[in-house]
């Protein structure tokens, strides 16, 4: 369940495909486009990577793992994209041994950045395989959401801990090496050159809510997902979400 249409998936998702198929729709209008080159780096098996194909787009997966790209060639076979969707193993170090620099109207990163040992240097990796003109998905981790899910656990040592980690971590045993807060992504995105259109706090509300509530609870679900979206652009609930979603563009990017 965990494609982006569908409803229990898009706690998780639908604030950020929202904005993704807004810049995709802007690029095809500037471009003249119906099809443009999507790069989805880290895109495992297919999350976003299938609904992008799904509105006409041509994507390019890369990704680490056999088993992954495996589920990827299944799900989009079984979506009837197999045709626009194309996987191939490789990590974001090492991206232009598998991919071409600057062959792309738009690029993913979603999910790729904590594990990086240079967030900084893969940040300007990824926007390097954009066109002059293109837009670049980067999500991830939240300092602010990690923070709080820890003190609500009762672990408030490993929460203070993790306030002032200079990588966000709550400790050895934390198996996500960078946390980031929307200033530190906001500097990444703008210090590779690129401005930033949007900044969106996602999964606010939804990680803290009991899942028996909205399974259970009449319409909790659209309420939950509505609650969502009006508190994404909010800029002071963007430190507590537990992603954090920037959409950078190129200079160009305005233009045709």
């Amino acid at each position: 369940m965990s494609d982006p249409m569908r409803p229990r998936a898009s706690l998780r998702t639908a604030v950020v495909w929202e904005v993704l198929k807004d810049a995709l729709d802007r690029r095809v209008k500037a471009t003249g486009r119906e099809s443009l080159d999507v790069l989805d780096t880290g895109g495992g098996s297919g999350n976003f990577a299938v609904p992008v194909a799904r509105l006409g787009h041509r994507v390019t997966v890369v990704d680490p793992s056999p088993n992954a790209l495996f589920a990827l060639e299944r799900r989009a076979a079984e979506a009837g994209v197999a045709d626009r969707v194309k996987g191939v193993q490789g990590d974001a170090h090492g991206l232009f041994d598998v991919v071409e620099r600057g062959g792309y109207d738009a690029v993913l990163c979603h999910g790729v950045l904590e594990y990086v040992d240079n967030p900084a240097e893969g940040v300007r990796n990824v926007v390097d395989a954009l066109r002059p003109a293109g837009v670049l998905s980067l999500l991830a981790a939240g300092l602010g959401g990690a923070v709080i899910a820890r003190a609500l656990a009762g672990h408030f040592k490993e929460a203070r801990h993790a306030l002032a980690d200079p990588d966000g971590r709550w400790g050895d045993g934390d198996p996500v090496p960078h946390r980031f807060t929307a200033e530190q992504l906001t500097a990444l995105v703008e210090g590779a050159g690129l401005r930033v259109g949007a900044v969106h706090g996602v999964r606010v509300f939804a990680d803290l809510v009991p899942g028996v509530l909205v399974d259970t609870e009449p319409g909790a679900l659209e309420a939950l997902l509505k609650l969502e979206a009006a508190a994404a652009e909010l800029a002071a609930f963007h430190s507590v979400a537990t992603q954090l979603h920037v959409l950078g563009e190129t200079q160009g990017a305005d233009e045709g």
